[in-house]
């Protein structure tokens, strides 16, 4: 791993003025090409600050940069080509086929009523390949399992080509087949180089996968470092405000709640 792919610096967002800061100085390193999980209860802030990282809220107070850049040196669409979002859920308003929903992540290269080349759709079968999604290309969207589904929405976060994944609670409402799928998928964008920013309320899925976690409390950071590191009793402890223990299993740690 190289140097950031995101740093925070003194961030802090409410949504209104005089309302409770959702975030509050919030500091942070994110290392390029790693898997990183952002670990927190319900409550805690991790979706918004996503959206702080896309582009999508202007926080408060803070700085935030993007591969050294600072947040607001990049268009809309520059940003775009270097950050891409998985979101949890999202509707989809017409019955698009999984190829023309994952087309849509070419968005950011095309112009005004420009349609998607030959290369753009060579660029979304590769990607359906890469998940295993090629035989459902001619499926309409809303017909999908939602594991199917969720790995449509990866693919699509594919083909934009961005080197930073941003993906929001990825297994939430999935079934355990389903889960192992898209884990499986998110392992190897991990080994494939790119930077993997995560949210998650479950510790265990955290240490499934992610080489670096955030913990994050009431819009406060409580740790962030190294799996191993961060995830100690007394840190996940503090974190969800239960008593855990952690045992190690193949090498990563189990937390189960006392």
């Amino acid at each position: 791993m190289s140097a950031a792919a995101l740093s925070l610096r003194g961030l802090s967002f409410a949504y209104a003025a005089g309302a409770p800061q959702v975030l509050s100085d919030v500091s942070l390193d994110i290392p390029s090409g790693s898997v990183t999980a952002i670990l927190g209860p319900n409550g805690s802030g991790k979706t918004t600050l996503l959206r702080l990282l896309l582009g999508l809220l202007r926080p408060v107070a803070g700085t935030i940069h993007v591969a050294g850049r600072p947040h607001e040196h990049y268009s809309r669409r520059d940003l775009s080509r270097r950050v891409g979002l998985v979101p949890q859920d999202e509707p989809v308003p017409f019955d698009l086929s999984v190829l023309e929903f994952v087309l849509m992540g070419r968005a950011p290269y095309l112009g005004l009523l420009e349609l998607p080349s030959e290369a753009d759709r060579r660029l979304a079968l590769d990607a359906l390949a890469s998940i295993r999604l090629t035989a459902l290309q001619h499926r309409a969207v809303p017909s999908l399992s939602g594991g199917e589904r969720q790995l449509a929405t990866i693919a699509r976060a594919l083909v934009q080509q961005s080197s930073i994944l941003l993906s929001d609670e990825p297994t939430a409402h999935l079934d355990l087949a389903n889960t192992r799928r898209v884990l499986d998928v998110m392992r190897a964008l991990g080994r494939d180089g790119r930077t993997l920013v995560f949210t998650t309320h479950d510790p265990n899925l955290a240490a499934a996968i992610a080489d670096h976690v955030v913990l994050l409390r009431d819009g406060r950071i409580l740790a962030a470092s190294a799996t191993a590191a961060a995830m100690t009793a007394e840190s996940l402890s503090a974190t969800y405000g239960v008593e855990v223990e952690i045992v190690e299993v193949r090498g990563r740690p189990l937390v189960i709640t006392r």
